[in-house]
This record gives C-alpha cells, sequence and structure tokens, in this order.
C-alpha cells in the first residue's frame, strides 16, 4: 500500500498531510496565517513565506509523528512546485528536497492545480475519468475536462481575476476583514440578493469564459454610494457570482456530452450557495454532481499527497532534485489564450 508525504505552501497555509493508496488520510497538519495577514485585508507575499519557513520543519514532524510513521515508511514526498506565491513555494520544494535527498525517497513536483482537480477522487471512489471540472480559487478560475493524471483540456479561464478574489476584495469593501470569501457568505444570509442592481459579465456570451472586475467596481460604486445595506451587497454579489458560474459552466457542459460528473473544486467550492447552485446545474444535464469534502476545497497537504499517489499508480517516474519552482504553472499549456485575457490566463 503505498503512502505519500504531501507538502503544501503556495500561498497563506502552511500543510503537511500522509495519504495512503486507499484514500485513508492517515494524518494531516495545517498552520494559518490568517492573523498574520487580516491587517492587510490579504496575503502579503513576504510574510508567507517566512510563516511557511518558521512551520513546515514542525509540521511534517508532527504528521509523521501522528501516523506513526517515518519517511522510510514513505513510497514518495509530493512537494507543489507551482503555481503560486514563488517564496512560499521555494520554501516547501527546497523542504521536500532535501528530505528527499535525506531519506532516498523519490521526490514528486506536483502542480497546485492538479492537487485541486484531483482532490474528489481522493474523497469519492467512485469518480471516474473523464469529468467537468470548475475550479474556483483565490488565483484561479477555469474550467476543465479531466481526462487523466496530467490529462487536462482547458476549456474557459477568466480573462481578469478569479471569483475567490473578488470574494475577498468584496469583504475588504465592506470591511468585513480576511479571509473574505466566508465572511461574505455569512453576511449575505441576512441580506436581500436581488436589493441591488450588479452587472453579470460575459453572461450570455458564445464562449464560456470569466471576467470578475466589472463586478468588483459594481461593488465599490454600489458601497460608496451609501444606498444599501451591506448584507444586501453581499448577497447581490454571491448571486451574481453564482449566476456568472452557472451561465459559464452550463455553455461549457453543452460541449462536454461524455462526461461523468460535474466537479467543483478549489476554496471557492466551499461556498454552499455556488455548490447549491451548480448541483441543480448538473440536474439539468442529468449528471451526478461531486464536490470535495469542505477540508479538501481551501489548499491542503492531503489534495497534494493524493495527487503523488495518482502519478504513482499512473507510472509517472520521479522528478529530479534540481527541478525549479514555477509561479506559474498552466494545467494545459496548449490552450488557445481567451480573447482579451492577460497573464492570468
Amino acid at each position: 500500500m503505498r503512502i505519500v508525504l504531501g507538502i503544501e505552501s503556495s500561498c497563506d497555509e502552511t500543510a503537511a498531510a500522509l495519504v495512503s493508496e486507499d484514500r485513508v488520510i492517515l494524518a494531516q497538519a495545517i498552520a494559518s496565517q490568517e492573523a498574520e495577514h487580516a491587517p492587510y485585508g490579504g496575503v502579503v507575499p513576504e510574510i508567507a513565506a517566512r510563516a511557511h519557513a518558521e512551520r513546515l520543519t514542525p509540521l511534517v514532524e508532527k504528521v509523521l509523528a501522528d501516523a506513526g510513521k517515518t519517511l522510510a515508511d514513505c513510497d514518495a514526498i509530493a512537494a507543489t512546485a507551482g503555481p503560486g506565491l514563488i517564496g512560499g513555494v521555494m520554501v516547501g520544494l527546497v523542504t521536500a528536497k532535501a528530505l528527499a535527498m535525506a531519506s532516498d525517497t523519490p521526490l514528486l513536483a506536483i502542480n497546485h492545480l492538479e492537487g485541486h482537480a484531483l482532490s474528489p477522487r481522493l474523497a469519492d471512489a467512485a469518480l471516474e475519468y473523464p469529468y467537468a471540472l470548475l475550479l474556483v480559487s483565490g488565483g484561479h478560475c477555469q474550467i476543465l475536462r479531466v481526462e487523466g493524471v496530467g490529462k487536462y483540456q482547458r476549456l474557459a479561464t477568466t480573462i481578469d481575476d478569479a471569483l475567490g478574489e473578488a470574494f475577498d476584495k468584496t469583504a475588504k469593501i465592506l470591511g468585513l476583514g480576511y479571509p473574505g470569501g466566508p465572511a461574505v457568505e455569512r453576511l449575505a444570509l441576512q441580506g436581500d440578493p436581488k436589493a441591488v442592481p450588479l452587472p453579470r459579465p460575459l453572461v450570455g456570451s458564445g464562449e464560456p469564459h470569466f471576467s470578475f472586475a466589472g463586478l468588483k467596481s459594481a461593488v465599490l460604486r454600489a458601497h460608496e454610494s451609501g444606498l444599501h445595506k451591506d448584507a444586501d451587497i453581499a448577497a447581490s454579489f454571491q448571486q451574481a457570482a453564482l449566476d456568472c458560474i452557472v451561465d459559464r459552466t452550463r455553455i461549457a457542459l453543452r460541449t462536454m456530452d461524455d462526461v461523468t460528473a460535474l466537479v467543483v473544486a478549489g476554496g471557492v467550492a466551499a461556498n454552499q450557495v455556488i455548490r447549491t447552485g451548480l448541483e441543480q446545474l448538473a440536474g439539468e444535464f442529468a449528471l451526478p454532481f461531486t464536490a470535495p469534502p469542505l477540508p479538501l476545497c481551501t489548499d491542503n497537504a492531503a489534495m497534494i499527497a493524493w495527487a503523488g499517489v495518482e502519478r504513482l499508480a499512473a507510472g509517472f517516474p520521479a522528478d529530479p532534485l534540481d527541478l525549479k519552482a514555477r509561479p506559474r504553472w498552466p494545467l494545459d499549456p496548449d490552450a488557445t489564450p481567451a480573447r482579451g485575457a492577460g497573464v492570468k490566463a
């Protein structure tokens, strides 16, 4: 039974986990940096990197101790090698390289997005390829056809900002603090989703790409007008975001007639309103709907370890110890750039 040690440090969560081939999370630990970044309303890269450097080694030691294992029991050490904040990615990858070298254990460099893409299969053994994936997080918003490990076809991307970033910016505008997504979702429960007229960028357009920059600007104008309650702005923003997500995903699904399920992953997948809307959309296409458990939605090391398990099972070789960290790393490097998109696409 293969066991993989996973390390995640791409943004503001320092994490380590041990996962076995039979989908058991033997142990995991996550050190949050919310308190460090809260005064700034967002992640400060240098602060994040320093926190990763201070916390990662003790977390790895804790995970191994909690599981009653040593590095000798691991079949591989999997670490996020990108994309992400390059300082944090380097901390995790260098740590993994040192552990791999010291223990003569194979190193697996994992694409953080692949960790999210495969995380539903850690929780759902029945999920089979190919499936339609909506990947929504603080830095990414994409629709992909997941054909297998390392096999991804990108059908849509954001041409400007990711949805998670829009949630965080909305929270900052409303003075809700960081992290913004959960705070906006809580406040929205008290508001009227129809109270504030907000745009639905690209809704109705032929290509299934996303845009949230205009929605963020409209939230700012609504707040500055003084005409609306904060709870109504939060609820209306969340509804507008859902309408965009559902419309864009519906168009993409019309081009995928052989997928086994509609899957959502990434930090925004923890939002219950968005989950419900996507589940209803899956019903329109007579597809099962799958989303990871909430702890596997946000950045975590279990998904990185599981991606390592999947790569081992698929026969992928170990990565060289001189492999470099990557701030950008598309799952589908051959995808046609979206019209009007910048480097985030």
